[in-house]
């Protein structure tokens, strides 16, 4: 129950405040923009462009979504209130993920739209359409927990957010290296890489191992901020 009262208070921060509406508008209006110059212009009734475009702009919005979740209690001193409060590090760390990962969820959710009006008008696959928001929505909530890290170990808000979408377009960028190297090392960063895995999500394949992997990365990072935070609270 603690974590649901982080839950709530992180978004309540979120909504009652512009940064929720902007970012949200934000994703839409290009993710709209991207849906209706590609189905105006090939009249083709698939979404893997859009969905792949989608995940390129929350890779620049998930940095600023999250980077205020710890910074901002680290600088104002509500995280030592937190801290000393009757709740576990555990609770705080996630609950302030899940807040991320709702307003994430409110924009994917809108942009069912983009699958309802191609059913409408045409026969879409909806099958490599489900597929692919699988695929976006795990890569999406895996660049929400690597914010929350960057959040954690700076309470410069700004600093945390570039080192977010530092980490983020680095691993996103893994895949290059598996066309230089060759042999076991191309093997394991073509492993490593998001933008292979996401590809099968976006191609209408849904892989255990691929789902795993996310999952995986989405765990360790929450992992790494519980860490991080609960050295704080000891020193």
């Amino acid at each position: 129950m603690k974590m649901w009262e982080i839950l709530k208070r992180e978004l309540k921060s979120y909504f009652f405040s512009p940064l929720a509406y902007v970012l949200l508008g934000f994703y839409l209006l290009i993710s709209g923009y991207f849906f209706s110059t590609y189905v105006l212009s090939t009249h083709y009734a698939i979404l893997t462009p859009i969905l792949g475009s989608m995940v390129t702009v929350f890779m620049f919005i998930s940095p600023i979504l999250t980077m205020r979740l710890i910074s901002e209690d680290m600088k104002t001193g509500t995280d030592q209130l937190l801290l000393t409060s009757p709740v576990t590090v555990t609770d705080i760390v996630i609950g302030k993920f899940f807040s991320a990962m709702f307003v994430y969820l409110v924009a994917l959710v809108i942009t069912f739209l983009y699958p309802i009006y191609l059913k409408l008008y045409s026969s879409p696959d909806m099958g490599s359409i489900i597929a692919g928001y699988i695929g976006v929505f795990l890569i999406g909530v895996t660049f929400i927990s690597i914010g929350l890290f960057a959040s954690s170990l700076t309470e410069n808000q700004m600093i945390a957010g570039v080192i977010g979408f530092a980490l983020i377009l680095v691993l996103w960028l893994i895949s290059w290296l598996g066309d230089v190297f060759s042999g076991k090392a191309k093997t394991i960063f073509q492993n490593l890489s998001f933008f292979d895995r996401l590809n099968n999500f976006l191609n209408g394949l849904v892989n255990l191992s691929d789902v795993v992997f996310f999952i995986s990365v989405i765990i360790f990072f929450i992992f790494l901020t519980i860490r991080v935070v609960d050295k704080r609270r000891w020193s």
